[in-house]
C-alpha cells in the first residue's frame, strides 16, 4: 500500500527517508522527474532495469517522496504516473538526540483538494 504524502498519520520515519535518499537509483529517479512520468518513461530516461525501477518507485512512494497517480487512457490501459511530492527535506535532532525529519510539500491544487475530499467522503460511507 502506498502512503498518502498529505496524510499526517502515516508520516515516514527519518530512517525510511534516509534509506530512500541514500539509494543512487532513487536519486536518479528524482533527478529525472521534472514533470510527472510513467514507469516506462522513467525506464528510458534513467536507464534502470525495469524490475529495479519498480522496486525503487515503491520505496520512494512508501517514503512519501513520490506521489503516484493514475493516468486514465481511452484504450483502457491505464498507467501510473509518478511525481515528486516534496520541495525540501530537513533532518534534525530532537531533545532526545533522535533524528527527526520534516518534509516541506508543495501546496495542493484545487483538483487535488477535491480528490482528497471525495476520498474522505467515500471512506465514511
Amino acid at each position: 500500500m502506498v502512503r498518502d504524502p498529505t496524510a499526517t498519520e502515516s508520516l515516514p520515519t527519518a530512517k525510511e527517508i534516509c534509506a530512500a535518499l541514500d539509494d543512487p537509483d532513487c536519486r536518479e529517479i528524482i533527478r529525472n522527474l521534472e514533470e510527472p512520468m510513467t514507469a516506462s518513461e522513467l525506464k528510458t530516461s534513467c536507464d534502470i532495469p525495469q524490475s529495479t525501477l519498480y522496486r525503487k518507485l515503491d520505496l520512494l512512494t512508501e517514503s512519501t517522496l513520490l506521489e503516484e497517480s493514475t493516468e486514465i487512457r481511452r484504450d483502457g490501459h491505464h498507467a501510473s504516473k509518478y511525481a515528486i511530492a516534496f520541495e525540501e527535506i530537513s533532518l534534525q535532532l530532537d531533545e532526545d538526540n533522535e533524528l527527526t525529519v520534516a518534509i516541506n510539500r508543495p501546496p495542493q491544487t484545487t483538483d487535488e483538494r477535491l480528490a482528497s475530499l471525495w476520498s474522505e467522503v467515500r471512506e465514511e460511507v
